[in-house]
């Protein structure tokens, strides 16, 4: 579904992203773990087009990517879920979540109605609260609202950007159930998490960077016993 190669980004002169690779296969849940700094948001941003990469390519679903426009990404079928939340606190939640559907064709009012239905469903607190301005929710509240914005767009391909950050752990687990919730129900999921622990448990495969480098790639079953995968997180060397 998703393929990186030998993809190099960064910001002005600082080179964050040095040659990865990765794929995300349809319906998989693939997570990139990694140390602060490692390059982990600068990938889901240059997937999502709001950074140009300098050298290497990403296609989805055998379409080439990383020269089109961020809006023109979200119709592809790719929506990101940023680190931070970033919803608009001045709007109501139902407003921010109409919003998602702004990359998509025209769509109707009455699959707008059923694509809130669902999303009211994996988030029930958020139906409860549809007039309530952002700035009024609580931080896992807010993290409900920008993950159910995102699935406004209909997505085959859903990035996450550190979901669970800031959350209480009652919060971390309720999320991480919805995030099964929403792959089972065959979306595919890049997940940026720094919960190691947490996202080898919901993924299937997983890529640990290191100072914009792939280090290490392998079923996420077995990275959670692998001594490699400690090492790798703490920034220490890698042995082959």
């Amino acid at each position: 579904m998703l393929a990186i190669s030998e993809l190099e980004a960064g910001y002005a002169a600082v080179r964050a992203l040095k040659g990865i690779s990765l794929e995300v296969g349809p319906g998989e849940v693939v997570t990139l773990l990694g140390a602060n700094g490692a390059g982990k948001t600068t990938t889901l941003r240059t997937i999502s087009g709001l950074l140009r990469p300098i050298r290497g390519t990403i296609t989805f679903e055998g379409r080439r990517i990383d020269r089109l426009a961020p809006e023109e990404i979200v119709r592809l079928g790719i929506s990101h879920v940023p680190e931070g939340r970033k919803i608009f606190p001045g709007l109501s939640v139902v407003d921010n979540l109409q919003l998602g559907t702004v990359g998509r064709e025209r769509p109707s009012r009455s699959s707008v109605l059923d694509d809130l239905d669902r999303v009211f469903t994996l988030f029930p607190v958020l139906r409860e609260m549809g007039s309530r301005l952002g700035w009024m929710l609580s931080g896992g509240q807010q993290q409900m609202l920008a993950i159910a914005r995102g699935l406004m767009a209909r997505p085959r391909l859903l990035l996450l950007d550190e979901p669970s950050l800031g959350l209480a752990p009652v919060l971390v687990q309720q999320v991480f159930r919805t995030i099964r919730e929403i792959n089972a129900e065959g979306t595919a999921i890049l997940l940026v998490e720094q919960n190691a622990n947490m996202a080898l448990r919901t993924a299937a495969r997983a890529y640990v960077l290191v100072t914009g480098r792939i280090v290490l790639d392998d079923a996420a079953a077995s990275l959670l016993t692998d001594d490699r995968m400690r090492r790798a997180y703490l920034g220490a060397r890698i042995e082959a």
